[in-house]
């Protein structure tokens, strides 16, 4: 049992920050709508896809130190958050944009508690065996 829920805590954080960097790249498909021609839609590309490619080196360099992915997401999780709550300060309150921090802080910072679990699982057991 124990070994089954450590094969669950150790998949599961990269798993979903797999889908979530899918996820976040869907977002960037709205610059084909945009008519900019091939170096236009290519540069917006990239712009749009900036955080997906910073969050695809976090997760690699995550997939063996579990405490740096567990840090990042969470942050990144958070800096979010602030970043459309400080938007909601400036314009008038929307309701769209609680949805916006759930939908994209809400998976990074449980991404992030899941990575900090499976670090403090394996320095556990390794603090054991000694």
């Amino acid at each position: 049992m124990e070994k089954k829920i450590n094969k669950f805590i150790y998949w599961t954080p990269r798993i979903l920050s797999i889908m979530f960097i899918c996820f976040l790249a869907l977002f960037s498909l709205d610059v084909f709508e945009e008519n900019l021609g091939f170096w236009g839609t290519l540069l917006g590309l990239f712009m749009h896809n900036i955080p997906v490619f910073i969050l695809a080196i976090i997760l690699w360099i995550s997939w063996k130190r579990e405490i740096i992915g567990g840090i990042a997401f969470t942050l990144a999780g958070a800096f979010y958050a602030v970043m459309i709550l400080i938007e909601m300060t400036k314009e008038a309150f929307q309701w769209y944009m609680i949805s916006w921090i759930s939908m994209i802080s809400g998976p990074a910072l449980i991404i992030g508690i899941l990575f900090i679990i499976n670090w403090l699982k394996k320095r556990n057991s390794s603090t054991n065996r000694i």
